[in-house]
């Protein structure tokens, strides 16, 4: 994945008050989760009953300092530099204003070596398909999916090669797999396939009349 660097400052003031006066100042919260516990200005929330939690920054950036991050269809690591330190992390969550669309929230996610990520991933198709050389269409169900993956083995996008698709065949996601990563949504679903055309149709029939008109035309010539 692409680099991103990003500064940030750390956000002692909170609640929706403040929350909305940062954003007067062209300023967006950011919640950084995960990591460890290393300064006063991170915390610890409860998750479930059993007492674990994970850990959570507090911070701010400029707005016109995510505009390419969030706008973008590249995924990034983000290189989040505050307070002297620089950690990893990836986008986790949006928040947008139902009306106008403003960014009001981010949320990251601090990666590690070894540890994996869930993250969404562009699909790229390559190739021609046969099915489509015949008369029918390519189509995209999946413009993105969700990869698990130590974030340095995760790529820019998945490319699906679709030279072998035929009519009426589907890539699904049971069907992808990879060497370091692998696809974690529904195994049935349909990233990408080729379905028929009137025009397909319409040739297929005629090519099966024909086959027909001959058949029966073959006793008669004997």
């Amino acid at each position: 994945m692409k680099t991103f660097q990003l500064n940030a400052e750390a956000r002692t003031d909170l609640g929706k008050k403040a929350a909305k006066a940062l954003r007067k100042e062209n300023k967006i919260p950011v919640v950084l989760n995960g990591g460890k516990l290393v300064d006063a200005g991170e915390k610890v929330v409860p998750i479930g009953r059993d007492g674990k939690g994970i850990i959570t920054t507090d911070l701010v950036v400029n707005k016109a300092d995510v505009r390419k991050l969030i706008y973008s269809t590249d995924v990034y690591v983000i290189e989040l530099t505050y307070d002297g330190q620089t950690r990893k992390a990836v986008l986790k969550d949006l928040q947008f204003h139902p009306v106008s669309d403003a960014v009001l929230h981010i949320d990251l996610l601090e990666v590690s070596e070894d540890k994996p990520v869930v993250v969404e991933i562009p699909v790229h198709l390559e190739g021609h398909a046969v099915g489509v050389k015949a008369g029918g269409k390519l189509y995209l169900s999946m413009k993105k999916v969700k990869v698990k993956g130590l974030y340095k083995d995760i790529p820019e996008t998945i490319l699906l090669n679709v030279d072998k698709l035929e009519i009426g065949k589907t890539i699904k996601v049971r069907d992808c797999e990879f060497e370091n990563y692998e696809l974690v949504n529904a195994k049935d679903l349909v990233i990408a396939g080729v379905r028929t055309t009137r025009n397909a149709a319409a040739a297929a029939a005629t090519e099966e009349g024909e086959e027909g008109a001959a058949e029966e035309a073959a006793p008669a010539a004997e």
